[in-house]
């Protein structure tokens, strides 16, 4: 019996139980195993998958959603990859095809890199915007902060559930939620007693990934940067919009050096909700 092609082959949901082949499939395409980040989707949001005939994932992605669990207000795709040895074959498209028929209505966004974005706009995704990926170990300059930050604590979660729906223009309580238990610091800041901004700072590999980061302007992302840098030994990474020029400059003063560009992109909606002047960094590409 010939070997089917993958391309023919059913999409399955993934589980928790996928993770090692999800890792392995990160490995298989040069990508880092990103263990942590993977558990993290596969639990958050909605992993689909094709099994190769030969073993392991032919190809993977995974769907977060957000407002309403019964009819999301987004949907952002992340972690889209296909097994070298089943590259160029169609079998990426047919998955994107298949994700995006299953989310009917719902708006979708999703980061792109220079290779992917050719089929993504085959498939009617439009460039909103552009994300700067920086990566370093950052170096303070002795001066104190604008702005106080200190320790996410629980009974911060509401008030951090309501800025972000603020910012992002949709709840993501399932995602939020998760966050003390994700990342290794999450912090706020904080003026006159109320909440400006927050970050959390969560380990991949051997970085730590900044993002979310919110803020009521860049003075306070500044800080909250800082903040999160002075309390780790490992070099940090981080993906900011473009849009946020003074705090890309700064940052790059302060020893992060620019690694790579995505496209943000959209389908269904010409941009993405929500307030861009204060959403300054994703929790990670992958999930927005």
């Amino acid at each position: 019996m010939p070997t089917p092609s993958p391309i023919a082959l059913p999409i399955r949901r993934l589980t928790l139980r996928d993770l090692t082949a999800c890792a392995d499939l990160s490995e298989d395409r040069g990508w880092p195993r990103e263990e942590h980040k993977w558990g993290f989707l596969l639990t958050a949001g909605k992993g689909y998958g094709i099994d190769a005939p030969d073993g392991g994932l032919a190809a993977a992605c995974v769907v977060t959603e957000y407002g309403p669990q019964s009819r999301p207000d987004l949907g952002a795709i992340g972690m889209v990859l296909v097994a070298e040895r089943h590259s160029r074959q169609g079998v990426g498209r047919r998955l994107m095809r298949h994700v995006v028929s299953l989310m009917g209505p719902t708006p979708l966004t999703l980061h792109a890199t220079p290779n992917g974005r050719p089929l993504y706009e085959d498939l009617g995704f439009k460039v909103t915007g552009r994300a700067e990926m920086l990566r370093g170990r950052f170096t303070p300059d002795g001066t104190e902060p604008e702005v106080a930050t200190r320790a996410a604590t629980a009974e911060d979660l509401a008030a951090l559930v309501r800025l972000d729906e603020e910012v992002f223009g949709t709840d993501r309580t399932p995602i939020i939620t998760r966050l003390p238990a994700f990342a290794d610091q999450l912090r706020v800041a904080e003026q006159n007693g109320r909440i400006t901004g927050y970050a959390a700072a969560w380990p991949n590999m051997d970085t730590h990934v900044v993002g979310p980061l919110i803020a009521v302007d860049t003075g306070t992302a500044k800080a909250l940067l800082a903040s999160l840098a002075a309390r780790t030994d490992r070099p940090l990474r981080t993906d900011i919009d473009v849009r946020h020029e003074e705090l890309l400059t700064w940052a790059k003063e302060h020893g992060l050096v620019s690694v790579a560009f995505n496209a943000v992109m959209t389908y269904g909606i010409p941009e993405l909700p929500g307030d861009w002047s204060r959403r300054f960094a994703p929790l990670t590409v992958a999930a927005g």
